[in-house]
């Protein structure tokens, strides 16, 4: 979500909120200059340690890329606006009354609570920005300018300085001016076109996925940026948008319609072009199976008792198949219909044939291989207490085991 100006709060001094908490302690006064709080509780070790990020964004997709930039070992400052801070806090569902939809995003950042109304609190927000590495906003177009902490207005300060934009449809354009949410990217990418079942609806993604994927390429720009101004001595824009990075990954769906002109249907749990290759019925649940080669499909007829299928006219190469998925279908949910999804999945994988169950959120968090890779960490939270956080998935020798620093913070 591409977010717009923060609703403005009573003038006045001060026009700062700061902690004496977990995470700094700091007195500023209205003609000092803001210098950038310590960070002694960090403990980052990961590949962005000492870089310092000042993330300006709220909701997800803006909130997600400076997530992962902390989750690197950057030190985040999350500046929110008072007295309530960012939207998402007021978002359900809540764990004594602290916002999940908060949690869920804001890990390893630091909390900053100021007036984006009051000059005091801009001028405080442009020299903190002349101390950060990287700066990160999803406002609407044209709200930073209009405050003066866009990328020119902070560019002088700090010619090192790497901003990243993340916006609903581009800085620019015949939708630049639009405000952007994920649903309307996953409609306007195409990305709902070709989810769901061929009879029903376009679906959307069960996850705000534009979001998530918008932030994910911010980061990825952001980190070129920093290796670049190794080189450089210089910072530089980076930008994306919800749309450009649900159409960037379209993938073999856009590729069709660019070199054949096809235009990709809903395909339901298949496979768009190789088949069998999808959701299928075992006895107490779905199991999705990959038959992506010949070999495999020799080893499935083998392990199934269809020895008669594999060098079927209808069934024998990949185009027979895919031309004839119901009947083939039927065939398989006969057999798979035997035995657990766990249970075939342990014999096709053996086989060498890529299969597993298809899990609800629960059974994913009680899986022995998710356990084993230590998806979830626990974090202490002033509030709550321990709680349990997703982790960062990538493993890195710098992370020193765990990737989850410091919960996400109170307000300021």
């Amino acid at each position: 979500m591409a977010s717009t100006p923060p609703t403005s709060t009573a003038a006045g001094s001060p026009s700062v909120s700061v902690p004496n908490s977990r995470t700094w302690s700091l007195l500023i006064s209205r003609n000092s200059p803001m210098p950038w709080p310590d960070n002694a509780a960090n403990n980052a070790t990961g590949p962005l340690a000492g870089i310092r990020v000042l993330d300006l964004t709220r909701a997800l997709a803006g909130p997600f890329c400076a997530m992962i930039l902390g989750d690197l070992g950057a030190d985040v400052i999350k500046v929110e606006p008072m007295p309530d801070g960012e939207m998402i806090r007021a978002w359900g569902p809540f764990d004594d009354d602290v916002s999940v939809y908060y949690l869920s995003v804001n890990r390893n950042k630091r909390s900053l609570a100021l007036d984006f109304r009051n000059p005091d609190g801009l001028r405080l927000l442009r020299e903190m920005a002349a101390e950060a590495d990287i700066v990160v906003e999803n406002f609407k177009p044209g709200t930073v300018d209009a405050m003066e902490i866009g990328y020119d207005a902070l560019l002088p300060a700090n010619p090192r300085i790497i901003y990243a934009s993340i916006t609903g449809f581009g800085p620019d354009g015949p939708y630049g001016t639009w405000s952007g949410f994920d649903q309307i990217a996953q409609g306007m990418s195409g990305l709902m076109s070709i989810t769901g079942f061929p009879e029903g609806e376009p679906t959307r993604v069960g996850l705000p996925i534009s979001d998530l994927i918008a932030g994910m390429w911010a980061a990825l720009g952001v980190t070129a940026a920093v290796v670049q101004r190794h080189t450089t001595g210089k910072g530089q824009r980076v930008e994306t948008s919800l749309l450009a990075a649900m159409v960037g990954m379209l993938c073999i769906q856009g590729q069709r319609y660019l070199s054949l002109d096809e235009v990709p249907n809903r395909m339901g749990n298949d496979h768009p072009v190789i088949y069998p290759y999808g959701a299928f019925t075992a006895k107490d649940g779905l199991i999705n199976v990959a038959v992506g080669t010949q070999d495999m499909w020799a080893a499935l007829c083998r392990v199934l008792d269809l020895e008669s299928l594999k060098d079927h006219p209808d069934f024998a190469d990949n185009t027979g198949r895919s031309a004839h998925r119901d009947a083939l279908r039927d065939h398989l949910n006969a057999r798979l219909a035997t035995r657990p999804a766990m249970d075939w999945t342990r014999t096709l994988v053996a086989a060498g044939i890529p299969a597993g169950p298809i899990y609800a959120i629960d059974q994913v968090f009680a899986d022995p291989q998710v356990v084993h890779s230590k998806m979830v960490e626990e974090v202490e939270h002033p509030v709550l207490g321990v709680i349990r956080q997703l982790a960062n998935p990538l493993r890195m020798d710098a992370f020193g085991g765990h990737t989850v620093r410091i919960p996400p913070p109170l307000l300021g």
